[in-house]
């Protein structure tokens, strides 16, 4: 029997799994010649043919952000593929052999100190190279992580959540909970803003549970798990397993710490103080009897790092490059036209953002504004204007680390040439503000929105377009900090007027009310 194909070249050979996103398939890319994992997206995420679009747009978007980690612990997304019916979408990933995380917990045998920590600590490696970009998981969770047999862990499913729109929990009209798990940190199941410490939360509830066998929280019920996660501490390690090394435990506590900003200061941070619990190069393992069976090592590779494997894997085929970018014109030749090098640069640089390849419509803007630059002066007003317009593309594309120097940089120059209150000037601040946020620098953040926002409020008034965007980034930035009666006194407002400027059912009040909807219930009130 010939097996199904998607898209008329990726067969679909096995069903793996079904789960929370669908049905997960190995299959072959018959273009390629090499194993895929194929996964359909569930059917009540997509209930029409516009809906599948604007999926696979998503999809494409994430998926270019995500495909920037370049980590071997990081699993390649290939394709988004809509099929002929435009209602169902299927992921083509790189399929993955290994055991999941999942095997490795058994409340009656808690995994040894350094298997807990080699696992741990890998995960700390992907993460930093994901945050670097940066790249939330925003759904850490054993179900999402895999050991190879030479006991490499790869973290699963980044971006997906972002795709699925799958990471922040929904309240009904009654205040009933959908979607709470248990490794989903107090600012995520509140609304607020998301940031790589939050992956960091999930890694210290996903570290106890190693540790201990059992989740760092059990409510009998989604309502209890969300009281917990938002306003219970953990109980200490070493009440449930005393022989947990007391720095391990101190790790654990900063790691599931209410407000983002009490946690580690990264995972960089996090494999450092893990790494007194790794075994040595060259040690060798415990004697039979004192590890677990029947799942890897996760310890090998820092017994025998770099080692040869017993069973290498075939290397995937190499995947189509993109095609280069045109060479621009020099404007360090006299011949040239400095006007038309400019104007060349930005419709090419329009061309891309078309297609949505953002990391090139920077490139192709970056390549003319050197060599203006020299000719007209860093800060002259089409020089400024080629940066911004590079900074915004580099934003939309979802690379805030490089974004935020060059808005900071331009709001400088700005604020020099025109004022600090000229329209450019404000823009670029509120843009650096919007980095920020993303980066998890939520006080400076706030800080610069607010200042952004008594501006707009002397401009134009209390309810312009601006000033609600301005006041919703405040609310949820204040709920990110823990801030939670702060929060309270700017969402309440915001929820009124937005009320009265678009209406109650519009998008923006009703995701203002949900997220006033979930405090309200953590905090034991009448829905």
């Amino acid at each position: 029997m010939r097996a199904e194909r998607i898209a008329g070249r990726y067969e679909l050979v096995d069903e793996i799994n079904s789960g929370g996103m669908g049905q997960v398939w190995r299959g072959y890319d018959a273009v390629l010649d090499r194993e895929v994992a194929v996964k359909l997206i569930r059917a009540d995420v997509i209930s029409s043919a516009e809906q599948a679009e604007e999926f696979a747009k998503r999809f494409r978007r994430e998926a270019r952000v995500t495909a920037r980690i370049q980590h071997h612990g990081v699993p390649q997304v290939y394709d988004a593929v809509l099929d002929s019916s435009y209602d169902r979408v299927y992921l083509v990933m790189e399929y993955v052999r290994g055991t999941s995380l999942r095997a490795y917990i058994n409340p009656l045998r808690p995994l040894p100190i350094e298997w807990a920590a080699a696992i741990a600590a890998q995960i700390c490696t992907v993460l930093s190279h994901a945050h670097a970009i940066p790249v939330v998981h925003r759904d850490l969770k054993p179900d999402n992580v895999l050991v190879s047999d030479a006991g490499a862990v790869k973290v699963l499913d980044f971006g997906i959540a972002a795709i699925l729109r799958t990471d922040v929990t929904r309240l009904t009209v009654t205040g009933s909970v959908i979607g709470t798990h248990h490794y989903m940190p107090p600012e995520q199941i509140q609304g607020a803003q998301i940031t790589p410490q939050s992956d960091l939360y999930a890694l210290g509830c996903v570290l106890h549970e190693l540790l201990v066998g059992k989740t760092i929280f059990d409510g009998g019920n989604e309502f209890e798990l969300m009281q917990q996660h938002v306003y219970q501490a953990p109980l200490p390690l070493r009440k449930v397993r005393p022989d947990v090394p007391e720095a391990l435990e101190q790790l654990v506590l900063q790691l599931t710490a209410k407000v983002p900003e009490q946690r580690p200061r990264d995972a960089v941070d996090v494999y450092e103080r893990l790494l007194p619990f790794l075994p040595a190069p060259g040690s060798r393992p415990p004697a039979a009897g004192h590890f677990p069976t029947g799942v890897p090592d996760p310890t090998l590779l820092y017994r025998r790092p770099n080692a040869p494997r017993p069973r290498p894997d075939t290397p995937p085929a190499p995947d189509p490059r993109d095609r280069p970018i045109p060479p621009q014109p020099s404007v360090e030749d006299p011949s040239t036209d400095l006007r038309g090098a400019i104007n060349g640069a930005v419709s090419h640089s329009n061309d891309l953002l078309a297609e949505e390849r953002y990391a090139q419509a920077a490139e192709a803007l970056q390549q003319v504004i050197e060599p203006a630059a020299a000719t007209l002066g860093i800060e002259s007003p089409r020089v400024l204007a080629l940066r911004q317009r590079r900074a915004a593309i580099l934003v939309i594309g979802g690379d805030f680390r490089q974004a935020l120097p060059e808005f900071d940089a331009l709001y400088s120059a700005f604020a020099r040439t025109g004022g600090p209150t000229s329209d450019d000037a404000l823009a670029c601040l509120r843009q650096a503000a919007h980095c920020r946020a993303e980066l998890g620098q939520a006080t400076i953040a706030l800080r610069q929105f607010r200042q952004v926002l008594t501006h707009v409020r002397a401009t134009e008034g209390d309810v312009s377009s601006d000033a609600l965007e301005l006041r919703r980034n405040i609310g949820l930035l204040l709920l990110a900090e823990g801030n939670v009666e702060q929060a309270m006194a700017e969402l309440v407002p915001l929820h009124e007027d937005l009320s009265l400027v678009y209406g109650t059912d519009h998008e923006e009040t009703q995701e203002i009310a949900d997220v006033l909807t979930r405090l309200r219930v953590a905090g034991g009130e009448e829905s």
